[in-house]
């Protein structure tokens, strides 16, 4: 049985710099200091990681995060959780 990964997506475009997501998950996103949007810095978090990632894709008042879980038998990793 393969563990399952999480895969983290940012569309800059659609973010609009609340911040929520460096504040809930400081290993996971950062903000540009020049714009104040998001910067990924984990695409795919360790496990000990993932909670915190959810819960900031939870908090963003844009949606500019995706999260999609997948394994790597999956022959879709982009299907969304």
């Amino acid at each position: 049985m393969t563990t399952p990964r999480l895969r983290v997506d940012v569309d800059r475009e659609r973010c609009i710099g609340s911040g929520m997501c460096a504040l809930t998950a400081p290993e996971v996103f950062d903000q540009d200091l020049d714009d104040g949007l998001v910067l990924l810095l984990d695409a795919e978090p360790p496990a000990p990681r993932r909670t915190a990632a959810r819960t900031a894709a939870g908090a963003c008042p844009a949606g500019a995060i995706t999260l999609r879980e997948h394994t790597s038998d999956d022959e879709d990793p982009h299907r969304p959780v």
